[in-house]
């Protein structure tokens, strides 16, 4: 079923060349069924791009899913054109009087920095706070996992020796809805710098629904329901690893050749997506989870 974009969004017409069926107001409003609401706060420099990785895998839900995507207002971005954002993205005030079926926070090219020196920290603990009675549920992906954890459950990041970067297992050691149709050993792409202190996650009312030994917690859920953390990029196409890899070699950094990517040279063409079905599933699952617990009092009223 169709995603429901603002006109004219750019990215939406490489939807439709790959058959991506994207509705627009006007035809979306002669359909007779209630659109989940998801908005997406988009913190990666490269908007387009997460827009078309996170789109493709909403569109595999049989629902109708309008999206509003959220740019931070106290924040600068520099590699995306100011008017783009005024005209495709909404801000936190614009948004914060309605209610959400779900809301995606991404990852940031910012772990190294204490959560408190990121310039737009303290917009982004009201949107935490507000995602809490606002939203059915919130899923956090990389960065913005490991924000919300600090925020919410006061759980520390912790540094690795180098950065943490290729494609890794996850088993899975506690069943979910979210994780239904799995295999039991599945693979998603990492790309980070840090990770998060398991003590304190032991603590806190969480449930660790996949780890690797080595790495720690991959995906976990509050206890709550309301609150998903994945620690790695399931939305990654096949060559965005190799892109970054490029970029970095480019900018004189010591990142290593992405582990377990590539078969044979690290080029493009030895690359094989092994993470995609999974990453699609997931996003399946979230959506119909949210749609069944979302009660329609929560949304009756809410007509933006």
């Amino acid at each position: 079923m169709p995603l429901k974009l603002i006109d004219n969004l750019p990215v939406k017409q490489q939807l439709e060349r790959e058959n991506i069926f994207a509705l627009n107001h006007d035809q979306a409003l002669h359909q007779d069924i209630r659109p989940l609401k998801i908005a997406i706060l988009n913190l990666m420099p490269g908007k387009m791009e997460t827009e078309l990785q996170l789109l493709r895998l909403l569109s595999q839900s049989p629902l109708q899913i309008d999206i509003d995507f959220v740019q931070m207002k106290s924040h600068k971005s520099k590699h995306t054109d100011i008017a783009y954002l005024n005209k495709y993205y909404l801000t936190f005030d614009q948004i914060k009087s309605y209610y959400f079926d779900g809301l995606i926070i991404t990852g940031a090219p910012v772990e190294q920095l204490d959560f408190e020196e990121v310039d737009y920290w303290k917009e982004l603990t009201q949107i935490l706070s507000w995602s809490q009675s606002h939203t059915t549920s919130t899923l956090h992906i990389c960065w913005g996992a490991q924000a919300a954890l600090y925020y919410h459950y006061g759980i520390n990041k912790t540094k690795y020796p180098q950065k943490l970067f290729g494609i890794y297992e996850n088993t899975i050691i506690n069943e979910h809805q979210l994780l239904r149709g799995f295999s039991d050993l599945f693979l998603t792409p990492q790309s980070r710098y840090t990770s998060i202190n398991e003590k304190q996650v032991q603590q806190a009312p969480l449930t660790i629904l996949t780890k690797n030994e080595q790495l720690g917690s991959l995906i976990l859920i509050s206890n709550d329901q309301k609150n998903v953390f994945i620690l790695g990029h399931m939305e990654y196409e096949t060559s965005t690893l190799h892109e970054e890899y490029l970029r970095d070699q480019k900018q004189g950094l010591a990142t290593t050749s992405p582990e377990n990517y590539y078969f044979g040279p690290p080029q493009k063409e030895n690359i094989k997506n092994r993470w995609r079905s999974e990453a699609y599933l997931f996003y399946h699952n979230w959506l119909n989870d949210i749609y069944q617990r979302t009660p329609y009092k929560f949304t009756e009223n809410n007509t933006k």
